[in-house]
């Protein structure tokens, strides 16, 4: 089983170890020619996996690469530290066990929520660092199941978490800031929060709580503005709703048991919907996370099938990428989607215990007339 937190004891041992490997290696340096530390294999190194789609009128997707652990900005890591690692063991790094959700900051940082780790990572691939947030004190206020994820304007970080039922907020750094949704007794507010997302413009969050079928606009503070829907069948209701998105003036929300995403303006009245049930493609079966691109194309995350869905906002399937598997573009579970202002498209491979990017690249401009 991969270990997750830093043991204190292990730590210990590792700095013994490295006063004792630090002679070794001194000794040992001395016994070998003066280039080995420094030779290269002679051996071309692995070309990177590729995966491409070529979409209508010169679109595409391509997969970029993916990640798991910290352990990504660890790759470069030196021969001696590699026979440090021989010596006395290789650190504990943090891993994915159960990844959920995803979003990115202002800065391109990929924020993570793990419920199996019981916290949520956060990888910044421009400086090649990482952090892990957690809370375990049990006197307060401790995060247990840390489920969908979202940003504000200033990169706070908004973790909903299921069990506990309360919505813990961080500041961009990790520094744990307050819990919207604590009560006396270390209860919380909502049955069962899931989706989050922020309107720093209008000072709102919306929260959709599964249990009750209702999505909760509240204030920075906290406090319940309003709710949007009811349990039903109808436009506007809902059963069991799970992740939701803002984009631009539309709010999504993922209607899963009623096998559609629904769409709303902020103030909660219905605009369309998107979906249905059934067992073929372009029917939602066991949909999980929403996001919109650049084009304001709709990617839905399909947990069961392992394939994320694409329709414009008419409601027709454009395309489908991703099956079950575990190889480059092909899924486990997955669970959560995010598309950055760039158009990074973020798929967490929940199963597979990571995160995989994808690109997509839009419409290309029309050439220009030639003059006459």
């Amino acid at each position: 089983m991969v270990q997750i937190f830093l043991k204190p004891k292990r730590r210990q041992y590792r700095s013994v170890a490295l006063a004792r490997a630090i002679l070794l290696l001194a000794s040992l340096s001395l016994l070998l020619p003066p280039a080995f530390a420094s030779q290269k294999s002679k051996h071309p190194a692995n070309p990177p996996d590729q995966w491409e789609m070529s979409l209508e009128g010169g679109r595409k997707l391509t997969w970029e690469h993916n990640f798991s652990s910290e352990i990504v900005f660890k790759a470069n890591r030196g021969f001696w530290t590699k026979v440090l690692d021989v010596i006395a063991g290789e650190p504990d790094y943090h891993f994915m066990v159960r990844p959920y959700s995803v979003v990115t900051d202002s800065h391109g940082r990929v924020i993570v929520t793990d419920p199996g780790a019981a916290g949520v990572h956060i990888f910044d691939f421009s400086l090649h660092k990482y952090k892990f947030i957690e809370r375990k004190d049990k006197r307060k206020d401790p995060m247990l199941m840390p489920q969908c994820v979202a940003v504000d304007a200033q990169d706070n970080i908004y973790v909903t978490d299921s069990e506990a039922g309360k919505i813990f907020v961080f500041e961009p750094n990790g520094k744990y800031l307050r819990a919207i949704g604590s009560l006396k007794g270390g209860e919380g507010y909502f049955k069962r929060p899931t989706g989050i997302a922020v309107d720093s413009t209008a000072n709102q969050i919306f929260v959709t709580d599964t249990l009750r079928n209702q999505v909760f606009v509240l204030d920075m503070q906290g406090a319940v503005i309003k709710t949007i829907g009811k349990e039903g069948t109808d436009d506007g209701d809902f059963s069991l709703p799970t992740e939701l998105r803002i984009n631009g003036p539309d709010l999504l929300v993922v209607d899963a048991m009623n096998f559609r995403i629904q769409v709303f303006d902020h103030a909660g009245t219905f605009k369309y919907s998107i979906g249905k049930i059934g067992d073929s493609t372009g029917a939602l079966f066991r949909p999980k996370a929403v996001s919109v691109d650049s084009e304001g194309d709709i990617y839905e995350v399909d947990s069961l099938w392992g394939m994320v869905q694409v329709f414009n906002q008419k409601g027709d399937l454009l395309y489908t990428f991703g099956t079950k598997g575990t190889q480059v573009g092909e899924f486990q579970a997955p669970s959560g989607l995010f598309i950055d202002p760039a158009d990074r498209v973020y798929v967490v491979d929940s199963f597979n215990q990571r995160v995989q990017v994808f690109h997509y690249v839009g419409l290309k401009k029309p050439a220009m007339e030639e003059k006459k």
